[in-house]
C-alpha cells in the first residue's frame, strides 16, 4: 500500500509539473520537479524536464547541473548533451558548446537537433559555409521539421544568395502555411533579387494579418522606395518611425533604396537627416 502510494503521488507531481510546464509556467514545475527529486533524486524525466525548464528562466549554471547528472546516470543521452550546449551557448561558452553538440552527434548520429544547433552556432561565429553543411544534415535527417531549412535560407541570404535563399523559404512556407517569418523572408528575398511587386504583394498579405508589425512596414516601404513610389514610400516611412522611431530612422538613414529620397524635404524630416 504505502509503496504504490509513494508512486501514484510521483506520477502526480510529474504530470502536474508537465501540465506546468505545458501553460509556460516553469517556475512552477521546478517546484514539482523538486519535490519529485527528493525523493528519487536520479528520477531522469524529472531532472530532464526541470533543466528545460532552468533553460526557460535562464538559469543556465542550474540547468547544466541537471544535465550532468542526467550524463553521469547515461552516457549516451544525446538530449543531454544537447540541452547542455545550449546552456553553455547562452553563458557564452562557445567551445563547450560545440563540445556538446558534437558528442550528442557521436552517441546519437541521427540526432537533428544537435545539428541544427551547432549550425547555428557556427553561423554566429560567421563560418556560414561549414554552419550550411551542418544544417543539411539536420534536413536530411528530418526532412519535414521547417527549423533547419528556414535558417538554411537566413545564412544563404546573408552571404547574398539569394536565389538559393528564396528557393528554402518558399519550400518552408508551402509546407507549413502558418510559418509567417518564412513568408516574409520569402517576400525579402524577392525583393534582393528585385522583384519588389511580388514582395510587396507578399508584405500586403501579411500586413492584412499584422498590420502593426513594424518590420514589415518597414520592408514595403523600402521596395515602395525602389520603385520610385515616392508617396507611398513616405506614407509607410512615417508608419514606421512612428512605432519604433530610433531603429527605423537609423536603418533609413543607411538604407540604398532610400538614397534618392535623400534631397526630398519630407524624408529629411521624418528621417532626421
Amino acid at each position: 500500500m504505502g509503496l504504490f502510494g509513494r508512486k501514484e503521488n510521483l506520477e502526480d507531481l510529474l504530470y502536474n509539473a508537465m501540465s506546468l510546464m505545458e501553460k509556460n509556467q516553469p517556475r512552477g514545475a521546478i517546484s514539482l520537479f523538486n519535490k519529485v527529486l527528493k525523493q528519487e533524486s536520479e528520477n531522469t524525466s524529472a531532472l530532464f524536464n526541470k533543466g528545460l525548464a532552468l533553460n526557460q528562466i535562464k538559469k543556465y549554471n542550474d540547468a547544466i547541473t541537471c544535465f550532468d547528472k542526467l550524463i553521469d546516470i547515461n552516457p549516451k543521452d544525446a538530449q543531454a548533451y544537447n540541452n547542455k550546449g545550449i546552456a553553455s551557448a547562452e553563458l557564452g561558452n562557445i567551445q563547450g558548446a560545440a563540445e556538446c553538440y558534437d558528442k550528442a552527434i557521436e552517441v546519437n548520429p541521427r540526432h537533428a537537433a544537435s545539428y541544427f544547433n551547432k549550425g547555428v552556432l557556427l553561423d554566429k561565429l560567421k563560418e556560414y559555409e561549414e554552419a550550411l553543411q551542418i544544417l543539411e544534415k539536420a534536413i536530411i535527417i528530418e526532412p519535414r521539421k521547417p527549423n533547419a531549412l528556414f535558417y538554411k535560407g537566413i545564412i544563404l541570404g546573408k552571404i547574398k544568395k539569394h536565389e538559393e535563399a528564396l528557393i528554402c523559404f518558399d519550400k518552408v512556407y508551402k509546407n507549413n502555411p502558418s510559418h509567417m517569418d518564412a513568408f516574409f523572408h520569402k517576400g525579402i528575398e524577392l525583393a534582393e533579387l528585385g522583384k519588389h511587386e511580388k514582395a510587396i504583394e507578399i508584405f500586403d498579405k501579411i500586413l492584412s494579418e499584422y498590420k502593426d508589425n513594424v518590420n514589415i512596414i518597414y520592408a514595403k516601404s523600402r521596395s515602395n522606395a525602389e520603385l520610385g513610389k515616392y508617396p507611398e514610400t513616405l506614407q509607410l516611412l512615417k508608419q514606421a518611425i512612428a512605432k519604433n522611431p530610433k531603429i527605423i530612422r537609423s536603418w533609413a538613414k543607411e538604407e540604398k533604396a532610400f538614397e534618392r529620397f535623400h534631397t526630398n524635404d519630407e524624408f529629411k524630416k521624418i528621417v532626421k537627416l
